[in-house]
């Protein structure tokens, strides 16, 4: 072997060698940066504080008893029929979107119980979802998970639901009906099935299957139910519309949420029409060059999902390993313009963080809340349960215990009770 082909081969040794030490130095700090993120986070002194002291009563002038209904959109609000702005501060209380088709808890308290520690929170709405497999079938209600409402026991899953806003409207709350997903399940996974508001194009390989012609038809027939009640005042069209790994185009959401919106408008003209954005709720920027429009004007809110591994596949990673400016950047790029252009209301219909949270939990907590302050943002905290329907398995995002009464006073109250009075 001549002398040039040996330098040129030991030359190449050497990048593969320097190659590898990089690429393996490059892992090894990913890793020790994923590391610390998961250390447990100690509270800060303000909310051991917090946790010590009893809730302070809510607000009675933020709840929707107070004002001249219907309401409406100007700008970035919702506002009242004397313009009086109506923020959202709202909490999800899931189970009638999943595999028990009922909403959590009827076993442990009456609903009406309920209805006024959500009230008591401070929460002035709910957003209550449900599943497009409960209007399909719509059981009878199995008698175990009704306990403490014997005079449910022998209703139907529909008739449940209802029920359950009539206890929330009465203790002057209002709802936002949502549709989360198409089989009655935990959502969000992978399944295409349940990737969009309608599944027909995929065949049979969908256990539960609806056009999207269906999809409206499921919607009209839940809220045929609520046109009278005047506390109900939206329907949050569908939960994180992303399609097959992310494929869904904002137009084509847009479009069909314009079709849905304006069905149920012809119900009841009042209600406001929520449309979540694409990429499982995170990305309005196709609003700026495509808005929803509907028949009747001032009645679009959008909606935005933000949790801590939101972000993730973008060149500056989730958001629980993001500084400030970089996470405030993203809500502005993504949603945040167009509350702060005045343009159209937009509530943060979800997010959340554990009661015990990791270091970066910690961080997109305190980043969001920071943000949320800024912009007076209306909001809806995932989630007040404290159990899963599957294997009744621990919520660690829990705002109350076991009970469905004793509150969880820790940061995330600590924050949202601030943004709550502020």
């Amino acid at each position: 072997m001549s002398s040039t082909r040996i330098l040129k081969t030991n030359t190449s040794r050497m990048i593969l060698i320097v190659a590898l030490l990089l690429l393996g130095g490059f892992f090894h700090y990913m890793w020790k940066a994923e590391a610390a993120l998961g250390v447990p986070w100690t509270p800060d002194p303000g909310a051991e504080l917090f946790a010590q002291r009893p809730l302070l009563p809510p607000l009675e002038e933020t709840f929707i008893d107070t004002y001249e209904l219907p309401l409406r959109t100007k700008g970035r609000n919702i506002v009242d029929a004397k313009g009086r702005r109506y923020r959202l501060s709202s909490v999800n209380w899931y189970g009638a979107s999943d595999e028990l088709f009922v909403p959590g808890g009827l076993d442990v308290q009456h609903r009406s119980v309920i209805a006024r520690t959500i009230r008591e929170f401070g929460f002035n709405s709910v957003r209550l979802p449900y599943a497009d497999e409960l209007v399909m079938t719509n059981p009878i209600i199995l008698p175990h998970l009704l306990t403490a409402n014997p005079d449910l026991v022998g209703l139907r899953a529909l008739d449940v639901l209802e029920a359950v806003v009539e206890a929330l409207t009465k203790e002057g709350i209002s709802v936002i009906v949502n549709n989360h997903i198409t089989t009655a399940t935990w959502c969000c996974g992978a399944d295409p099935c349940d990737a969009g508001w309608a599944n027909d194009h995929l065949g049979p390989i969908c256990r539960v299957r609806q056009t999207e012609e269906e999809w409206i038809e499921h919607w009209e027939t839940v809220m045929e139910r609520f046109v009278d009640n005047p506390y109900v005042i939206g329907a949050d069209l569908r939960n994180e519309v992303r399609g097959l790994w992310g494929t869904m185009s904002w137009d084509r959401w847009a479009a069909a949420a314009e079709k849905c919106g304006n069905r149920l408008l012809r119900m009841n003209r009042n209600w406001l029409i929520v449309v979540g954005g694409t990429e499982s709720g995170n990305d309005l920027t196709g609003v700026s060059r495509r808005p929803v429009r509907l028949d009747v004007d001032h009645r679009v809110v959008y909606s935005a999902h933000v949790y801590a591994w939101s972000g993730w596949g973008s060149r500056e990673g989730r958001y629980s390993k993001r500084g400030y400016a970089s996470f405030a950047r993203a809500m502005r790029d993504n949603w945040a313009y167009l509350v702060e252009q005045n343009l159209d209301p937009v509530w943060v219909g979800e997010f959340g963080a554990p009661h015990e949270p990791s270091v970066g939990d910690a961080n997109y907590w305190q980043n969001l809340l920071r943000y949320l302050k800024a912009i007076d943002a209306d909001f809806g905290y995932w989630a007040i349960n404290p159990r899963k329907p599957r294997d009744d398995a621990k919520e660690t995002y829990a705002l109350v215990e076991d009970d469905w009464v004793t509150p969880v006073l820790d940061y995330r109250m600590r924050d949202m009770t601030e943004l709550m009075r502020a």
